[in-house]
């Protein structure tokens, strides 16, 4: 199983970069995550928040791979504790699908993307900088993944 995480947003700070990076190298072959990063839309065209929106739901659709299982973040998604995610993460894991974890741009997710959702995911019931969501994702789910695997980084 791929943990794929489409995030629309490019160039991010080094911080962002090298926390995302150490969750993601601490993850086994068997669930290993994967960033896309899709360009935004530029806020130069003097197109509507809307029209940006749909453009980058275009490119966030075709980044999708097919017979993908599709979780939206959201600060509008449920929220789920780090157990429910490890015991959703063992389902996928028996279910033999990739997952694709999908973070929208700075005016958020077009919606479209989120009708597509399998599962509507909030990390917070906060915004938060896009670049920091991959962060908190990835520990997230490496801790999910150390749950399962009765790993000692998870304590209770």
């Amino acid at each position: 199983m791929k943990l794929i995480i489409l995030a629309v947003g490019h160039k991010m700070p080094s911080w962002i970069t090298d926390g995302f990076n150490e969750y993601a190298k601490r993850m086994p072959r068997e669930a290993k995550i994967e960033l896309v990063e899709l360009k935004p839309e530029p806020r130069t065209t003097g197109k509507t928040t809307q029209q940006i929106m749909e453009a980058e739901a275009q490119r966030i659709a075709s980044a999708i791979p097919h017979h993908c299982l599709r979780v939206v973040l959201d600060e509008r998604g449920k929220h789920w504790t780090t157990k429910q995610l490890a015991e959703q993460m063992k389902d996928w894991l028996g279910g033999g699908r990739d997952v694709a974890f999908i973070i929208g741009g700075a005016d958020g997710l077009h919606e479209s993307i989120r009708q597509q959702a399998d599962y509507m995911l909030a990390l917070s019931a906060m915004v938060m900088p896009h670049g920091l969501v991959r962060v908190l994702l990835a520990e997230q789910l490496y801790r999910a993944w150390s749950l399962l695997h009765n790993h000692p980084y998870h304590r209770e």
